[in-house]
């Protein structure tokens, strides 16, 4: 039987964060993923780094300071997948006093030791760019700092720095239960694919499975229901702004809506809150949801947004730590790390949280693990770049750039959507191709059988599935018949396997 120091149930953000942070720090590690990596919450997620500007109405400082502060971080570590992002808040009459507004972005401005992100603004709105796809009646805005990030892609890049230091990350495993023998963990596992049956011994046991977290830990220990599950639904649509920043509106019933620029030619509208209950895997926007995000944002934009532009929908499940009594949209985005134990075998939960602080979560994790089982070595990913993201000074523009000088038969968008989901690790399947041919067939929207070939050897991808809609985002470009080509590629690379 196979024996490490540090099991980990979930291959979202989390989950990845933590196995790359204790194999850095000389744990063995294995993760253990039922799907595919970052296939629940953490890709389904308004895919901001922020500090939740709203979260100061609710005297949350401790998490909004921590995950302000973690914005530069991040954006250091990764400058491929995080940008930074202006956004403009409209001030509406009626909503949220003028004064108030002007606080909460002072606070946010201050309280996050805020260094290259550029600080607030009042805008005129009649004359500022921003303000001409409004309504007439927005003539007065904010304009603050948050950042961008490509969620599915950060998890993934977490797990390959930790397979690269070491790790075992294994996806389409279900753990379907783990006992107490011996102050250890005895972990039980089911390969989805084949059915195989094995076992892992763990020194310790980290439950990260989000959603599914108070499921897992009712297989394995007696407990109460700590997680509670809130549907956030987003829509997809044709651009309907030609600049960069995000707009953040305030709506009537309290919730906030953003409108993010996506994917060069598209608008991301999001999110809903509602409670929610059944199987996150069958989660799924309901036509009430995309009404409610069409008539939010049409209260501000002259082009009123129609259920017949929406061209993609996701949804996912936030596992919030917190009172039922509460409204949704009020819960508590802050995360809570519980150590328990079963027969001493040291058990440890995640609960809560959200993508901004998943590294300083991780960090805290170690240091539930540290006392469980001996702490190894000190934190270092506050310092440490994901793969792909060491170009020089990490000037994304310059590198993509630069990209393009070197394969000049990349066209300017290709080079672009490289450099942006892959940074410098592109070149690994780039190697010394001097033509678009030399990639392999083009499966649609420039996603050649060489990226492919990548992206399932090096980042664990399966299924067409995983790689248009969580390693890139290319099912918004391809042609329908792209996915079950991509599959049955797929299907004659394991074929191929097999036989050797």
């Amino acid at each position: 039987m196979i024996a490490v120091d540090v099991f980990i149930i979930g291959g979202g953000v989390n989950g990845c964060g933590v196995a790359r942070d204790a194999v850095g720090r000389g744990y063995s590690v294995r993760l253990a993923e039922m799907g595919d990596l970052a296939s629940g919450a953490s890709s389904r997620s308004t895919k901001l780094i922020h500090g939740g500007l709203r979260y100061l109405e609710y005297y949350e400082f401790r998490l909004v300071r921590e995950a302000l502060k973690e914005r530069e971080v991040l954006w250091a570590n990764a400058p491929h997948l995080v940008r930074p992002l202006r956004f403009v808040l409209p001030y509406q009459k009626g909503g949220r006093p003028a004064w108030v507004l002007r606080l909460g972005l002072f606070l946010y401005d201050h309280m996050g030791g805020r260094k290259r992100l550029p600080p607030t603004r009042v805008l005129d709105l009649r004359r500022d760019g921003a303000g001409a796809p409004l309504k007439p009646e927005f003539v007065k805005g904010f304009e603050y700092s948050d950042c961008w990030v490509d969620d599915a892609r950060l998890v993934v890049l977490n797990a390959r720095d930790a397979a690269n230091r070491g790790a075992i990350i294994e996806t389409r495993q279900q753990v379907v239960g783990a006992r107490a023998k011996n102050g250890e963990w005895i972990v039980s596992l089911r390969d989805l694919a084949t059915g195989a049956e094995s076992e892992v011994a763990a020194r310790v046991l980290v439950n990260a499975a989000g959603p599914w977290v108070d499921r897992v830990l009712s297989r394995i220990a007696a407990h109460e229901d700590h997680v509670r599950l809130v549907k956030g639904s987003h829509i997809v649509v044709p651009k309907i702004f030609d600049h960069q920043r995000c707009y953040i509106f305030q709506n009537p019933d309290g919730r906030i809506i953003f409108a993010i620029p996506y994917e060069d030619d598209f608008t991301l509208i999001g999110t809903t809150d509602q409670d929610f209950s059944g199987d996150p895997a069958e989660v799924a926007i309901t036509p009430e949801e995309i009404d409610y995000l069409c008539a939010a944002v049409s209260d501000y934009f002259i082009r009123p947004v129609n259920s017949s532009d929406v061209v993609w929908t996701y949804s996912g499940v936030r596992p919030l730590f917190g009172d039922p009594a509460v409204a949704a949209q009020d819960a508590t985005r802050d995360y809570v790390i519980k150590r328990a134990s079963v027969d001493h075998a040291p058990l440890i939960n995640i609960f809560g949280g959200k993508i901004t602080t998943y590294r300083r979560l991780a960090e805290k994790t170690l240091q539930s693990i540290g006392e469980s089982i001996g702490a190894r070595g000190a934190p270092w990913t506050a310092q440490a770049p994901l793969p792909g993201g060491d170009f020089p000074d990490g000037d994304l523009s310059a590198f993509a750039t630069n990209l393009r000088a070197q394969n000049p038969f990349l066209s300017e968008a290709l080079a672009r959507r490289l450099a942006r989901s892959y940074g410098s690790l592109c070149r690994e399947f780039l190697g010394d191709a001097q033509s678009l041919a030399d990639l392999g067939p083009d499966f649609g929207a420039g996603l050649f059988r060489a990226e492919i070939d990548y992206l399932v050897e090096r980042e664990w991808a399966r299924t067409a599935e995983d790689i248009l809609w969580r390693r890139t985002k290319l099912g918004l470009r391809c042609p329908p018949s792209a996915a079950a080509e991509i599959d049955a590629y797929l299907a004659s690379r394991r074929a191929l396997e097999r036989t050797k």
